[in-house]
């Protein structure tokens, strides 16, 4: 019998938009991995071109990471019947809920990561996690617990949850993805966010805490460390808020240095910062397409 590892299961959502966020955030991975299991690097592309397919497989080692790409009309074939939420938030942000559908039957865990992060530490500490008998693994978003005013879940009371119950940010996710298959997870989270559209200011993070209260396992703080906010070294940064990519970035400045140091060793090493400009647009866009597919299937 083989003593070989099981390989580590990573997925993650991209666009050509960010396709530069992806690439640092692979290069980190790469850079930092050094123990033996193999990594598999599923990629759910939103029209990502061939080119931009060609560059990402090049910011890692072949030894390190093997690319599967996963197109996203191959999962939803009609994206208007996701909940459409008043969120400026792309609804590619659903996908990380049918990840245990699209993945290989035999795949019993994975990691999801949004594309804009960098790993700090190697990844296979946070796959070696024990997730006992839970079904996802997260870190406390900011606002900490469901009752938080500007955050959390604005209608916890109806829904009968406690005050005190712990909010997660749903960037980075440790899921049991056979567990979630059998109790039918992604239609109950859909379900719940389309029932309560309304108070989904954050869409896919308000329906995973509803559905998972108090029934998540609580990673180390360390897994989802963010931008603005400098802590004794961090295992991963999140640039939630305003992207490194762009000229209005504002937060830690050496994370952001970091962010570039792994860039640079990529397809994307002279890629300049853009103007606030495009990050607004590309906002004010996904709020419209919103607005425009709900009004046409009134």
């Amino acid at each position: 019998m083989s003593n070989k590892p099981a390989n580590i299961s990573i997925f993650t959502v991209c666009d050509n938009h960010f396709s530069v966020l992806l690439a640092a955030l692979i290069k980190s991975i790469d850079v930092n991995h050094h123990s033996d299991e193999h990594i598999d690097f599923y990629i759910v592309g939103d029209k990502l071109t061939e080119k931009n397919k060609r560059h990402l497989a090049l910011c890692a080692d072949p030894e390190k990471i093997s690319f599967f790409w996963v197109d996203i009309r191959d999962i939803i074939k009609d994206k208007s019947s996701l909940p459409l939420d008043g969120s400026s938030f792309p609804l590619i942000v659903y996908i990380r809920l049918f990840s245990p559908h699209f993945l290989p039957a035999d795949i019993e865990k994975v990691i999801y990561l949004d594309v804009d992060m960098i790993v700090r530490k190697d990844i296979s500490v946070l796959w070696r996690t024990d997730l006992g008998e839970k079904m996802i693994g997260g870190v406390p978003d900011r606002s900490e617990v469901v009752s938080c005013s500007w955050g959390g879940i604005a209608n916890y009371k109806e829904l009968g949850i406690n005050p005190e119950a712990k909010y997660f940010n749903s960037g980075l996710l440790l899921i049991d993805s056979r567990k979630w298959i059998e109790e039918g997870m992604t239609k109950k989270i859909i379900d719940c966010i389309s029932e309560n559209t309304r108070y989904a200011n954050f869409p896919d993070q308000y329906g995973l805490n509803v559905v998972f209260a108090n029934q998540w396992l609580e990673l180390d703080p360390g897994w989802n460390s963010y931008s603005m906010m400098e802590r004794e070294d961090p295992f991963l940064i999140h640039f939630i808020g305003i992207k490194p990519i762009f000229t209005s970035y504002n937060y830690v400045q050496k994370y952001r240095d970091e962010f570039f140091s792994y860039l640079h060793m990529t397809p994307w090493a002279d890629f300049k910062p853009i103007g606030n400009h495009i990050r607004l647009l590309k906002k004010l866009q996904n709020k419209l397409f919103k607005k425009l597919t709900a009004s046409f299937h009134c």
